[in-house]
Formats: C-alpha cells, sequence, structure tokens
C-alpha cells in the first residue's frame, strides 16, 4: 500500500487541480484505474499547445518518434504552429477526458501580431458571444535615453503616418484575439460547468478573457448564423469598435527611467454601449494591473489628449 492508497478522493482530486498542467494530469490517468477515475474530474487545468500538438493522426509520428528524436539534434528547433492554423477541435479533444472543468488557462507558444524590429504590444481582451472590450498598449522602442525631440512636434505627415501604424496594429490585435476566442468556441460549448476562461501565449503579447458571465452568453446565443458568424476567416468576427486612442511620441517612465518612443494606449468597446467617461481609466488600469512598465505606461498615457475612432465590423 503506497501514500496515496491511503488518501480519500477528494484530496486526490485537490492534488490533481493543484498540478493543473493537462499532459501531466493525463500521465498520471494510466497510473492505475483509481487515477483514471480520478482524472477526469480536475475542476482547474492548464492546457500547453506547443509546437508539438497537431490535429491530424498521430500514427506517422508513433511509428517513426525515435528517428525524429534523433533528427532533432542535428535540426533546427520546429517553429511553433501559428494559432490561426490551429483548430478549434484540437483543444476539444485533448480535453474530452475532463468532464468537471471549472476554470481553463491555455497557452499558445507564441504571439500573433507582427511587429518591426524593437516594437512591443501588449493586449488584454474579454469576450462573451462577440467581443467585449480590448486594451491594447504599443511602443516603437524603448531605451534609457530619451530620444531627441523636435521642437514643432510631429509634422502632419508623421501624424498620418503614425496614426495608420497604430489603427493596423489594434486591428491585428483584435484580429488575434477574435482568432483565439474562435480556437476555443468547441471547449466552451462543450464544457458547460466551466465559469473561467484564460487564453494566453508564452511571450506574454496578449490575453483573452471570459468569465462565468461571458461564457454563458456564448452558449446561449449560438444560432443558425454560427459558421457565418464565428467560422469566418477562422476566427469569430469583430464587432463594429469605438477606439479611443491616446498617443505620446516619446513617455519617459519615472520608476525605471526607460523611455518608450511613440508610446500608444487603445481602448475599444463594441459601438453602440454607454459608458462613463472615467470608464476608460478603469479597464485600462485594471487590464495590466501588476505589470509594472506597461502598468506605469498605462497611467501616464491616460494623461494624454484622446483621439475617438470607429471602425465597421471585420
Amino acid at each position: 500500500m503506497d501514500v496515496f492508497d491511503g488518501l480519500p478522493d477528494p484530496i486526490i482530486v485537490d492534488i490533481l487541480n493543484k498540478v493543473g498542467d493537462v499532459r501531466t494530469i493525463l500521465r498520471c490517468s494510466s497510473l492505475s484505474k483509481r487515477f483514471n477515475s480520478l482524472a477526469p474530474q480536475s475542476e482547474s487545468l492548464i492546457l500547453r499547445l506547443d509546437h508539438s500538438e497537431s490535429d491530424s493522426p498521430n500514427i506517422f509520428r508513433s511509428l517513426f518518434n525515435s528517428f525524429h528524436g534523433l533528427l532533432s539534434l542535428f535540426s533546427k528547433p520546429t517553429k511553433p504552429i501559428p494559432t490561426p492554423a490551429l483548430s478549434p477541435s484540437l483543444p476539444s479533444k485533448i480535453l474530452s477526458h475532463f468532464d468537471k472543468i471549472r476554470s481553463l488557462d491555455v497557452e499558445l507558444p507564441r504571439g500573433d501580431v507582427k511587429l518591426e524590429k524593437g516594437a512591443a504590444v501588449k493586449w488584454k481582451a474579454e469576450f462573451g458571444k462577440t467581443l467585449k472590450s480590448c486594451v491594447v498598449v504599443t511602443f516603437r522602442s524603448a531605451a534609457t535615453v530619451s530620444p531627441p525631440v523636435a521642437v514643432d512636434g510631429e509634422s502632419d505627415a508623421e501624424f498620418v503616418n503614425g496614426l495608420k501604424t497604430r489603427v493596423v496594429c489594434t486591428i491585428n490585435s483584435l484580429m488575434a484575439a477574435s482568432t483565439r476566442h474562435y480556437l476555443m468556441s468547441e471547449v466552451v460549448k462543450e464544457h458547460e460547468e466551466m465559469e473561467s476562461l484564460v487564453i494566453r501565449d508564452v511571450e506574454g503579447e496578449g490575453m483573452v478573457v471570459m468569465d462565468a458571465e461571458g461564457l454563458r452568453e456564448f452558449r446561449s446565443t449560438r444560432g443558425e448564423d454560427e459558421e457565418e458568424r464565428v467560422v469566418r476567416n477562422r476566427r469569430s468576427v469583430v464587432p463594429s469598435v469605438k477606439m479611443s486612442m491616446r498617443h505620446a511620441p516619446s513617455l519617459k517612465l519615472k520608476s525605471s527611467g526607460v523611455c518608450l518612443e511613440s508610446a500608444t494606449l487603445v481602448i475599444v468597446r463594441p459601438s453602440g454601449v454607454e459608458y462613463d467617461v472615467g470608464d476608460d481609466a478603469e479597464l485600462a488600469t485594471e487590464a495590466f494591473a501588476g505589470n509594472c512598465m506597461y502598468g506605469e505606461a498605462v497611467v501616464a498615457l491616460l494623461k494624454c489628449k484622446k483621439t475617438a475612432l470607429e471602425m465597421n465590423s471585420f
């Protein structure tokens, strides 16, 4: 008799919840009949989708596993599969072994927004049946020395070109968020007890969140237009939105001394949704709470002049 034999089932399930990692729990399920019956009861899971995951049959991978392992020693590491190339059926199949999921944290191997060298973007989007809000922070470069600032500020041409770049980055962030939302659509429908879903990437680029209300809304509003609304271009459709954009050609962070060039904060909400002016600050600061550099940048950018923009559904 080992130590685990003396533990009651609820304690074993609680231990599995602390482990969280789906791959590890599935391996534990093969240890014994008892573990095999308890593993599906795990309620809090972490699903890591890396470059080795595939939605195609793995018979060839099984046959030539040893050969591939040897070959990998002499070849470049396999590049992670882009999120748009992943099918919603993949996470659905992996999680089909579990029937009591309440909290799910999905980790993707990479971000999806393409940027020029030195630039950075971070975003957080909340979804229900569709986009509820998205906060995007981006900058062109970061340095400890402030770049020279033109006395007359930005020229009209520089402002227009910069505005185009900022809008494109925001669109790319929204597309990345809607792709992740679509990726987990089958999982959300199949696991009706789920109360929290977070989809992030290893690089820390962006995060999609769905709370209990958003998950219920998603399940209850699926209808005949599902294929057109959700599956179009392998991502959810972004509704018509209003954007509050704040920009600083140069932004120096007092706590770290880092200077961000062309720093931008964009707050996106669906058109037709009423909100108070003060809601921008609350939504933006909450999105990056606990992240020192981005949190400080958000507070500083909220003091900048706001530009209001609107964009049609896409």
